[in-house]
């Protein structure tokens, strides 16, 4: 993990995504494409938290995801036309009940920590469904758009100008993954990973196991939550399928794909997940055949994911 914190790969990764809007377009790309895999390397990332650095297995995070996207989307629509506030009311929603089922589950191991994850998301994906009246239902909620913010000197139009919105995902990627990282150095991270590596020689030594995994479960909702908010503004639009179990799989995929024990594998990871999808879905419907192939090839031939490639290849 700290040499994928380091130099220069840091380097490298912020260069790419600073002129990503600039060169999308000679691959083919666009800029909403640039920020949906911002958004979606977030939720990547946001997982991987608890899964690559704690070792704990969540398939049910979509739900924080689509409770960060239909807080912020019900704020603008029902309480005030403000991004800002959109995002940090879908951060609370996701956080509040981040914090309610983590306390409920963190005692689970395994399996069963994951089903019951899957359980608690179909639940909100359920109230979502049937909930026509406050959630729109199986058409989703409609009616609103990302507002302008005013910062008292200016005004940020990220409403007109995709570009300006790219880079406003941008500076909230790097605000969060940069609060990640800190807590991946710092005792607490340390912590996570000795959990993940001998959970029962951390008990031995006296580490609150529960107390942490709760800890890191919390962490990694809160910026999935934030993800979800993020996509919500992006696509001026949410429905039940930001909550739906099949979508946490996607993110599994994306931190496995890129390689889940390092730090920047789920941006890779999220990065090749979009970009196929964009490609192969306006060719055919059944693009997750396509991307369940090149999974399967990954798990097989690069078991560590495409970053644990390029690692290993260093190590030697």
């Amino acid at each position: 993990m700290n040499n994928s914190l380091k130099q220069p790969a840091n380097i490298v990764v912020w260069v790419v995504l600073l002129t990503m809007p600039y060169w999308m377009g000679f691959v083919g790309g666009y800029t909403e494409l640039a920020t949906r895999i911002l958004v979606m390397a977030l939720g990547a990332m946001a997982l991987n938290f608890l899964l690559g650095f704690t070792g704990v297995l969540s398939f049910g995070h979509a739900a924080f995801f689509g409770l960060g996207a239909y807080g912020a989307a019900m704020t603008i629509k029902y309480i005030a036309p403000s991004s800002m506030l959109a995002l940090f009311i879908g951060v609370l929603v996701g956080a509040i009940a981040g914090a309610l089922i983590g306390a409920l589950i963190v005692k689970r191991r395994g399996v069963y920590f994951a089903m019951t994850t899957i359980a608690f998301g179909q639940v909100f994906y359920f109230i979502a469904f049937r909930w026509n009246t406050v959630t729109g239902g199986d058409d989703g909620l409609n009616g609103w758009h990302r507002e302008p913010i005013n910062l008292g000197f200016t005004q940020l139009d990220i409403y007109h100008n995709p570009m300006l919105f790219y880079y406003f995902v941008l500076v909230i990627f790097a605000v969060s993954v940069g609060i990640m990282a800190l807590l991946l150095n710092s005792p607490f991270g340390r912590t996570l990973l000795a959990i993940r590596e001998n959970e029962r020689r951390a008990r031995f030594l006296g580490i609150e196991i529960e107390r942490h995994i709760w800890m890191s479960f919390m962490v990694s909702c809160v910026f999935m939550a934030l993800a979800g908010g993020l996509y919500a503004l992006l696509n001026n639009f949410t429905d039940p399928r930001a909550l739906r179990f099949d979508l946490s799989g996607n993110f599994v995929i994306m931190a496995v794909m890129g390689g889940m024990r390092s730090f920047w594998g789920p941006l890779v990871g999220a990065a090749i997940f979009v970009a196929l999808q964009d490609v192969v879905s306006s060719h055919t419907e059944n693009w997750m055949s396509v991307i369940g192939v090149v999974f399967v090839l990954v798990v097989l031939f690069f078991p560590r994911g495409i970053l644990g490639l390029t690692r290993k290849a260093n190590n030697s």
